[in-house]
């Protein structure tokens, strides 16, 4: 059995299934609607039914109140219609966006090595090629785990393989599977792309890159598009870790410096003896970050990536600098002990 969606304002019609979500419907019909945690927590997709009814499926309290639910507003990732309906959604078009319909692929893993002692990488070879932007994300099912993770793709889009770093998350039952059961030449199952993280190329202004911990997998991703584009706006990269075992992949990017002199390497360790010998930057990424520019982001872009609190940061030190909202961009993680909580949080990143 289906069902119609007419979307409103676009006035485009899609099918639905019995049974579906309306953003999975939405997604995969090419319409893409905003939305982040996927789990009907944060409240990103709320969107207006203007007729018919709708299943509220696992619609937080919080997310979506009572009052909300009684005006016909629903979380399109979880909601599902019971007949043909209508909803209004607040499409906002971008013309770096590059939308691509959501697709299920099945893969390989071809390599599976630890980065740091937390994080894993995995590396998946599909049977098609996956399009995505740089900056988006996959949401891989996790068997005996219910609803699917998102993890940020690493590589960047003109690669053959998908790049995922799996930070473990205490007594994660996801992420305690891809550490400890997942072996090379084992097959997962994800779908893909997802998320509207992505570089604004268009601006053609000088970007600022902040990471911490796995965080470092959409900026890699991004800085690995723009370079292989020939791209030669001056692009700064900084990585924040705690010490030298949760650095990793700075031999990358210091080669990246060597090669292109549009590109600086600046990584940060928060945790570190006064007597070591480390010739970089000590402290934290936002501290970093303000050091290495004096002060003055005017004329950037900026996209951060990493833990909140280290997110939250660095936003307060680039306004401070006289760089505000319109020009920063944010993707924070979000894991199950907060998805637990119920609390709203803006914007979002699940991964687990």
């Amino acid at each position: 059995m289906s069902f119609q969606i007419m979307i409103e304002p676009i006035g485009q019609g899609i099918e639905v299934r019995d049974g579906q979500t309306v953003l999975d419907a939405c997604l995969r019909a090419g319409v893409w609607l905003p939305h982040a945690c996927g789990h009907g927590v944060c409240g990103t997709c709320k969107v207006q039914v203007l007729e018919g009814e709708c299943d509220h499926g696992d619609s937080s309290n919080f997310a979506l109140m009572d009052f909300e639910r009684d005006e016909g507003k629903i979380l399109a990732c979880c909601a599902m219609a019971q007949g043909d309906i209508v909803i209004e959604a607040d499409i906002d078009e971008d013309p770096d966006a590059q939308f691509m319909p959501l697709e299920d692929f099945d893969a390989e893993v071809v390599e599976a090595r630890m980065l740091t002692p937390t994080i894993r990488g995995l590396w998946l070879r599909t049977q098609r090629p996956v399009p995505f932007q740089a900056g988006q994300y996959v949401m891989l099912h996790v068997p005996g785990v219910e609803g699917a993770r998102a993890f940020s793709i690493a590589n960047s889009p003109q690669d053959d393989l998908i790049e995922l770093h799996i930070r473990r998350v205490p007594n994660g039952r996801a992420t305690g599977w891809l550490h400890d059961e997942l072996q090379q030449g084992q097959r997962v199952r994800f779908t893909a792309p997802n998320g509207r993280f992505f570089v604004r190329k268009s601006a053609g202004v000088p970007m600022i890159f902040v990471a911490g911990g796995s965080g470092l997998s959409s900026p890699k991703s991004m800085v690995l598009d723009l370079l292989a584009e020939g791209c030669t706006l001056p692009i700064t990269l900084i990585q924040g870790a705690r010490n030298r075992e949760e650095l990793y992949f700075h031999e990358l990017f210091e080669a990246l410096a060597d090669r292109h002199p549009n590109f600086t390497y600046v990584p940060v360790l928060s945790d570190i003896a006064p007597d070591d010998d480390w010739r970089g930057a000590r402290g934290f990424a936002h501290e970093a970050l303000k050091a290495h520019f004096a002060n003055d982001f005017r004329g950037h872009k900026a996209y951060l990536c990493g833990p909140p609190p280290m997110t939250e940061a660095c936003i307060a030190t680039l306004m401070q600098g006289r760089l505000f909202e319109r020009d920063i961009y944010t993707e924070k993680f979000f894991t199950a002990a907060d998805a637990a909580s119920a609390a709203p949080r803006s914007p979002l990143f699940k991964a687990l």
